[in-house]
Parts: structure tokens; sequence; C-alpha cells
């Protein structure tokens, strides 16, 4: 081991982006859209996105850089198999998708027709409210992880049919 103090010989800290995905049930208020929107449309009812209060963003085009759970292991994985340093690295897909985009990947799986319900963002939280995050994936590029992301569509599916639907949730 390193000296005390002393940084290890190789080492990353790593920010993910909006992680979604089987086991993530124990999260509460806190799992992904996905899984809040699920039960909803699993029933055959509308989910509820967010109005945007913002002219730029259409209702539901508030973009988020969603990546699959299993992204994200697989980041980790390959950091721990090489003596890679990379510092700060921005774990996502580097594409920022809407929300609108996720909740139609989730009727996609289901196969079901959108059925999208507009409520307002709630006060306390519209001033600072974002409407676009996506990964900058430049560092992890560069250290060469060069594998594809799973898509929404993908990985939704996944998740919904193997997981949700299967009642493997938990």
């Amino acid at each position: 081991p390193p000296p005390p103090g002393a940084a290890p010989p190789a080492w990353s800290g790593l920010r993910f982006f909006n992680v979604y995905g089987p086991r993530e049930q124990h999260k509460g208020g806190q799992k992904s859209v996905l899984a809040h929107m699920y039960p909803r449309a699993a029933r055959g009812e509308a989910v509820t996105l967010f109005r945007s209060h913002n002219p730029q963003y259409a209702d539901g085009g508030q973009l988020r850089d969603f990546i699959y759970v299993r992204d994200c292991v697989d980041v980790v994985e390959w950091l721990l198999t090489g003596e890679r340093s990379g510092g700060l690295l921005n774990v996502g897909t580097g594409k920022a998708r809407s929300f609108a985009e996720l909740a139609g990947a989730l009727f996609a799986a289901l196969e079901r027709k959108p059925d999208i319900r507009y409520v307002d963002t709630p006060e306390e939280i519209r001033a600072k409210y974002q409407y676009y995050t996506q990964a900058d994936m430049t560092r992890l590029r560069d250290l060469g992880y060069d594998r594809q992301f799973t898509t929404i569509e993908e990985g939704a599916r996944d998740y919904v049919l193997n997981w949700l639907d299967a009642g493997a949730a938990k």
C-alpha cells in the first residue's frame, strides 16, 4: 500500500449520471424516473411528467443522460481490470434524452401506446430545476473505454421484461 497521505498508484472518482435499472427499489423516492413511472403504465394508466416552465423546452422535453446500471457496472469493472488512473470521470452515455422519450421507451416495452399527462413542476424546485444534463465522456474515452452504451429503448425493455414485469424489482 502507498504510505499514509499518498495517492494510490491508480484511482478514479466516478460521477454517475441518471442511473436506472434492476435493484433500485430500496431507493424509495430517489429511484429512477423509469421505476416511478412503471407501476402506472403497467396498470394501463397515464404516467406523469413535469410540464416545462422554460420556453426552450417542450413539455417532457427536459433532457437527462440516462444510463443503464449494467453499463455503470461495466465501466467500474473495466477500470478495476487495469492500472488506469483517470481522476474524476463522468459515467453516463454522453447523449441526453428527454423524459418523454424515456416514457415512450417504457410504453414500447409494455407494448402500449404512450399515455403521458403533464403536471406543473413544484414551485419549490422550479427556480433550480435542471432542464439539461449530459455527461462529457471525453476523459473516460481518452482512457480507452470504447464500449457502446445501452440505449434507453434497449435498457427500458430489459428492465421492464426481465425485472419489473417479472416481479424481481426488489
